[in-house]
């Protein structure tokens, strides 16, 4: 482990989180409302990461979180074991209506802003590819996969592969990762 990763984060951040075995967090990723975290063993957080915890932010085991992302999870976030998102992709669970009707940013009283909001789920497999945008309510399936540079505004089915803005399923994906999990887990002692 480099200097700028710890093996238990709750040293630098505080107890409050729950946190499994062997999890990297970077201590230049920033972690806001560190007792609504939860990350499962072997699970990877690195630099420059935004974590963002309000509404409950929950990550499985094996997860990898690459550099330069942000998880806004106001209604909540959920990464399923072995699920990844890769390097500048951004997760928002709450966003503002953009139509005009109302006024945005948090600056602003509640009573005269509108948000669209939902709980994101990233299901086991699933993954992000770089500079990938999730909006509020989304669930990407069991092992989709989500192109670099997507805009995802309604859930992913299981193993497809999508692109484009807004991501569009273009294919399938193969389901060997799921014998890979389970020779892991028995080696890991799991099973």
């Amino acid at each position: 482990m480099d200097e700028g990763a710890v093996g238990r984060a709750d040293e630098r951040v505080g107890r409050d989180m729950i946190l499994g075995k062997e999890v990297n967090l970077s201590q230049r990723a920033v972690v806001y409302s560190p007792d609504k975290l939860t990350i499962g063993d072997h699970s990877r957080i690195d630099d420059f990461c935004i974590l963002s915890c309000s509404g409950g932010l929950t990550i499985g085991k094996h997860v990898h979180v690459a550099c330069y992302t942000a998880l806004f999870a106001g209604a909540g976030i959920i990464l399923e074991d072995f699920s990844c998102i890769s390097g500048h992709s951004v997760i928002y669970s709450k966003s503002d209506d953009y139509s005009g009707e109302y006024m945005s940013n948090p600056t602003v009283p509640e009573k005269y802003t509108k948000l669209d909001s939902g709980l994101v789920i990233l299901k086991r497999h699933a993954m992000v590819g770089h500079n990938v945008t999730i909006m509020p309510g989304v669930t990407i399936g069991e092992g989709a996969t989500v192109g670099a540079k997507s805009y995802v505004t309604r859930d992913c089915e299981a193993w497809g592969i999508y692109v484009g803005v807004p991501a569009r399923k273009i294919g399938e994906k193969s389901r060997n990762v799921l014998n890979l999990e389970q020779e892991l887990l028995r080696e890991e002692g799991y099973l």
